[in-house]
């Protein structure tokens, strides 16, 4: 672990040469290789961020969203094109009420103050989840800032928003099962393209990377079917701190590593 960074293998011949680098460097380093199509991103430590402040929590979730502006602005600039962060998760209603519905008005104060420049920078949304456990009001929010953005090719913003990958499954499930009943599908015809179609994110190429800040190491109930052949970075900086460094990092270091799909190389 380097500067408290989770490090692997061949990213750096030693630790020496990572303190020579700097921000540029490594930005040039990055951008002379291949990039991932599509980063997934868990944005964790929001509360341990606050904690250790001594502040409350709803400032580690401000201090989020001002994260993630800037990590979006930061994902486009290098090109890459999808990014999808979780937001929200299915369990998290179990969390207190207090802030739960702070978080829910959080959400909808930043669809508000930033449509719009989502929108001028060319980013289209996207939001994973089920929608129907959404209060109204964020539900219309949605729609509207789905449809403003439905034809901008700069980045694709995924957002998973009252979202868990096995609930994911099971409404796709039901879409099969449903289709089957009214022979519009035939149960032998069900394979993994079909059953992909049915997931929130179909049309959406699966993460070549997983980033998790925090420290914590785990997929958190996090696109459990996307993230099969997925390469993972654990960070122990927390969300809010999470910088343009750490992202490049990220990206270099998949870009060190052999990915066979289950298959051998010469």
């Amino acid at each position: 672990m380097i500067g408290g960074k989770v490090m692997y293998p061949g990213l750096f011949n030693s630790r020496k040469e990572i303190e020579t680098l700097d921000i540029e460097e490594l930005r040039d380093r990055v951008l002379s290789r291949d990039l991932p199509e599509h980063i997934a991103i868990i944005m964790d430590g929001n509360g341990r961020w606050a904690k250790k402040r001594g502040l409350p929590r709803k400032a580690g979730h401000k201090n989020g969203v001002r994260r993630l502006k800037e990590i979006v602005k930061i994902v486009k600039k290098l090109g890459i094109k999808y990014l999808t962060v979780f937001a929200f998760s299915t369990e998290n209603w179990e969390r207190p009420e207090k802030e739960v519905n702070f978080l829910m008005k959080l959400f909808s104060r930043t669809l508000d103050n930033d449509a719009k420049e989502l929108h001028e920078q060319g980013v289209k949304i996207r939001v994973l989840g089920r929608q129907k456990g959404l209060p109204t009001e964020i539900k219309n929010k949605v729609e509207n800032i789905i449809e403003l953005t439905k034809r901008n090719q700069a980045l694709n913003l995924n957002i998973a928003l009252n979202y868990g990958g096995r609930a994911e499954i099971v409404d796709a499930t039901k879409e099969l099962i449903t289709k089957v009943q009214e022979e519009v599908l035939d149960l032998d015809e069900i394979d993994e393209r079909i059953l992909s179609k049915e997931l929130y994110t179909k049309d959406i190429p699966d993460p070549q990377l997983l980033i998790r800040p925090s420290g914590e190491m785990r997929i958190s109930n996090f696109l459990l079917w996307q993230l099969a052949y997925t390469e993972f970075w654990f960070t122990s900086t927390l969300w809010p701190d999470f910088s343009e460094e750490d992202l490049l990092l990220a990206i270099a270091d998949y870009q060190s590593r052999e990915r066979r799909f289950g298959g051998l190389k010469d």
